[in-house]
């Protein structure tokens, strides 16, 4: 439809709906002349009369009432649509989708984002585990959460945690059983849990560094997983060496069930940082999101 005959339109509902030529105008910001035009001529393309006119009054046809029906009410819905969407650029609402390992998701997200969405009833957070690196753009995600080294450098990119460290764990009863490892080269004689990555499908490398010295260890064992709590949750049912997060293993290295090893090579590294792309306007939901998962010293 022609926008011209989208703009009589709004003139025919508003003089159908007032009644009046005159207060039509006025609320369209025309002259009362030119309005009579704009509805004659819709008539004429029309080929049929939509109003009646006396001195007094002015009503719909049968013909103009069936139309007002029908055009009034989807300009209704128009308006009010217009008017929810400004909801979201005047208050936080709306769903905010989320792309971030299972780890950032249980020791940064859920405790920083818990604490606030309370206040913030009409946000919804969708959080989507995974490992892999996809194009949060392709996959409509708001924002991404990934370590500070692994963020395309195209993103907006704001820290969301210290920076972290790994350990390497096993119980005192797999101890028991054969000697703890002195040196990265040891671990090849260990039952070793290991995790493997969607992005290229192989299992992590144990990365490990001291006194500048760096080597990525490949490791071996019997069981694989793709989630680093059954990594832990195997390891701590005494079936081998884990390498996982620090603060995953603390409490239970702090109360005897884990014994750490190699620390000295578990050096720190990057924290997360969440990335998204550089929109402008983007919605107050996102910004409440992303100041509640800020880092701040």
């Amino acid at each position: 439809m022609a926008r011209e005959n989208i703009n009589d339109l709004l003139a025919f509902v508003a003089v159908a709906r007032e009644g009046s030529f005159t207060k039509a105008a006025a609320q369209l910001g025309v002259s009362q002349s030119a309005l009579s035009h704009t509805i004659r001529s819709l008539e004429t393309r029309l080929g049929v009369r939509l109003l009646t006119r006396t001195t007094r009054s002015v009503s719909p046809t049968e013909a103009g009432d069936y139309l007002l029906q029908r055009v009034g009410s989807s300009f209704d819905e128009i308006e009010a649509g217009l008017a929810a969407v400004s909801h979201f650029r005047d208050s936080p609402r709306g769903t905010i989708r989320i792309t971030a390992a299972e780890h950032a998701t249980n020791s940064v997200i859920w405790p920083k984002l818990s604490k606030v969405m309370a206040n913030y009833p009409d946000i919804v957070v969708e959080v989507n585990i995974d490992y892999g690196m996809g194009d949060i753009v392709a996959q409509r995600y708001d924002i991404g959460i990934r370590l500070g080294d692994q963020v395309a450098k195209d993103m907006i990119a704001v820290r969301i945690s210290d920076d972290l460290k790994m350990a390497i764990v096993g119980t005192p009863a797999y101890f028991a059983k054969i000697a703890p490892p002195k040196a990265p080269q040891d671990l090849s004689g260990h039952n070793c849990v290991t995790l493997r990555l969607p992005t290229h499908g192989g299992l992590m490398a144990w990365e490990l560094e001291k006194d500048g010295h760096s080597v990525k260890v490949r490791v071996g064992g019997q069981w694989v997983f793709n989630s680093s709590s059954q990594v832990l949750r195997a390891a701590l049912l005494d079936y081998g060496l884990a390498y996982v997060p620090e603060d995953m293993a603390l409490d239970h290295i702090a109360d005897g069930r884990l014994v750490r090893v190699l620390e000295d090579w578990c050096q720190p590294f990057p924290g997360y940082h969440l990335y998204y792309p550089n929109r402008r306007g983007a919605s107050p939901a996102l910004g409440v999101v992303i100041d509640a998962l800020r880092h701040r010293v």
